[in-house]
């Protein structure tokens, strides 16, 4: 005689006990991205001196607009949410033109308009937001190991040192260039116009070999806008895809020490994965 199921063992007319409802949360009550809660999606901001690139995790085709000297934070927040529109994302990895503290910015940009310093991205956003220096940020995205250092060739010139999972912000553009002037100067946008490719190409030469003797670096990786201007990477350096900045703003979500930004008081946010990053 087959056993009996537990179904049959209810008398007639009883109907199985429901389990409780589960109560539905609003947006306001979901937990802000934490230690325990890792964020899901990220969209990361690329600020430029002549444009703002963004990209959101799992999209594939970056978007963009054109910035410029009189563009504020506030005009940076509205163009970039109005660029997003349609994405989902839970956090922010903010790439900035400029020196970067715990607190975001600490030295207003060259090439944009005033305000970004003391600026709550946060609560702009509405999201929680990390932020690095821009050059930083790409060479983050560039990095594959060894020591390596990075210069962007942009509206100036961006630098950034990584070695033993140690990222430095450097301000290689303030050192003197051959020739005169200074590196930030002759390499930057304004020096490509000025002197042409073909002396601008000669002089990034000899800049990278001297800073890679300097450095004791396995490795250049160049990136920028300016990189299109190169025909081939000068000895003992590479070129990077400037998509490797989102990367790096993807990234920027698995170090320790970078301080989360938020309109309130919470546990920073990062990522279940430990890597031994430090930021200096």
């Amino acid at each position: 005689m087959p056993a009996e199921s537990s179904n049959s063992k209810r008398g007639p007319g009883r109907r199985p006990a429901r389990r409780p409802a589960r109560r539905k949360t609003t947006p306001l009550e979901q937990p802000t991205p934490g230690p325990d809660r890792p964020p899901k999606s990220i969209l990361a901001i690329d600020v430029g001196g002549s444009r703002v690139k963004i990209l959101a995790s799992g999209q594939t085709e970056p978007r963009r607009r054109p910035a410029g000297p009189n563009m504020t934070p506030q005009d940076m927040v509205a163009a970039v949410q109005e660029m997003a529109d349609g994405w989902e994302y839970e956090a922010v990895s903010l790439g900035y033109p400029g020196q970067v503290g715990d607190d975001g910015p600490r030295s207003e940009p060259g090439n944009l308009g005033p305000g970004w310093v003391g600026f709550n991205f946060a609560t702009a956003f509405g999201k929680p937001v990390r932020i690095m220096n821009d050059a930083a940020m790409q060479a983050l995205g560039s990095y594959d190991g060894g020591r390596m250092l990075f210069l962007g060739l942009g509206t100036g010139l961006g630098s950034a040192l990584i070695a033993g999972s140690v990222i430095v912000p450097l301000e290689l553009g303030q050192l003197p260039a051959p020739g005169g002037g200074l590196l930030g100067e002759r390499l930057s946008r304004a020096g490509l116009r000025r002197v042409g490719k073909k002396r601008w190409r000669k002089l990034l030469g000899r800049v990278v070999l001297a800073l890679r003797t300097a450095f004791l670096a396995d490795s250049v990786v160049l990136g920028g806008g300016n990189v299109k201007k190169l025909k081939d990477a000068p000895p003992g350096a590479r070129l990077s895809n400037n998509l490797t900045a989102f990367r790096g703003g993807f990234r920027l979500w698995h170090l320790d020490d970078v301080k989360t930004l938020s309109g309130e008081e919470g546990p920073p946010a990062v990522v279940d994965e430990k890597i031994d990053w430090r930021v200096i």
